[in-house]
């Protein structure tokens, strides 16, 4: 088994026939790694768009490419077809965070139908190293950018031409040689043929606000007293907002009303439920005015 980094810079674009924005691969970048994960052979395309006859301002300043280096540059179709040629069979695919994964998939099948990337099996090394890097003790809270981690664990940047694909991979692979845990790291790889890989990605998530609605669990709709533990009865309609349903409970035990809500997000095979109760606050006047409009 082989390793690649790829990484992508992208500019986002107006793209009529599809009446929405576009986010354009200009410049694909990967590096080839050794077991060792020694660098063995580099790859770097820059993209002429077919949907812009220039780049964004915010485009040249972050990566560098002007208009003319994308005017020169060659079709999406022409530089995946190269990729693909010079990408290893049975390869791990990494790329930092799989937001290019949702670019990967866009492009596909709005700009290049009928040719795809070559992933067989992937991994987010940026998951992978922010859970090293807790491991270690490090405190991360959201998605840690690839020059962040780099300064925190002390792989120097110098050299590197920051926000290009291929050197944005090379510092990739820096991180990955110090940090490879063979057990953790194999733990990660998905095998993009198995589990509709793609299709769970391309999901989107949906709050179900029907309370009828056939993806609801009904059971998951009683609650026992938050103080008591004893069964309750809900003595009011359920009411939705803010993509929870609320309403109110009585435990006879304790002889007192209690608020609860419940939210209900369906994904791709699944639905993830989260429950809440407080106490019970009798609405003002105008609150009720305003959940009867």
């Amino acid at each position: 088994m082989s390793y690649t980094i790829l990484d992508l810079e992208w500019d986002s674009v107006f793209y009529k026939p599809k009446n929405r924005f576009v986010n354009q691969i200009l410049q694909i970048g990967a590096v080839k790694l050794d077991r060792n994960f020694k660098v063995i052979d580099t790859f770097e395309r820059t993209i002429r768009s077919d949907i812009a006859d220039k780049v964004s301002q915010r485009f040249m300043a972050l990566t560098g490419i002007t208009t003319e280096d994308m005017l020169k540059g060659v079709p999406l179709s022409t530089a995946v077809l190269e990729y693909n040629a010079w990408i290893d069979e049975d390869t791990v695919t990494m790329t930092w965070s799989n937001s290019d994964l949702y670019t990967v998939m866009d492009n596909e099948k709005t700009l290049i139908k009928g040719i795809k990337f070559n992933i067989d099996y992937y991994l987010d090394l940026q998951s992978y190293i922010q859970n090293e890097m807790k491991l270690l003790g490090y405190e991360i809270n959201s998605q840690i950018a690839l020059c962040d981690a780099a300064e925190k664990l002390g792989v120097t940047t110098d050299g590197y031409e920051l926000h290009t694909a291929k050197d944005d991979s090379m510092l990739c692979a820096a991180l990955l040689k110090k940090f490879f845990n063979k057990k953790r790291f194999f733990s990660m790889v998905q095998d993009t043929s198995q589990n509709n890989f793609f299709k769970r990605l391309a999901y989107k998530p949906i709050y179900i606000d029907d309370i009828n609605s056939k993806y609801i669990d009904k059971n998951q709709l009683e609650f026992l007293c938050d103080k008591c533990g004893s069964e309750a009865k809900r003595v009011e309609a359920w009411k939705y907002r803010n993509r929870w349903f609320f309403s109110v409970f009585y435990c006879e035990k304790c002889d007192r009303k209690f608020a609860a809500r419940i939210c209900f997000k369906k994904e791709y095979d699944s639905v993830v439920v989260k429950r809440k109760t407080f106490e019970y606050k009798k609405p003002t006047p105008k609150e009720n005015k305003e959940d009867n409009k």
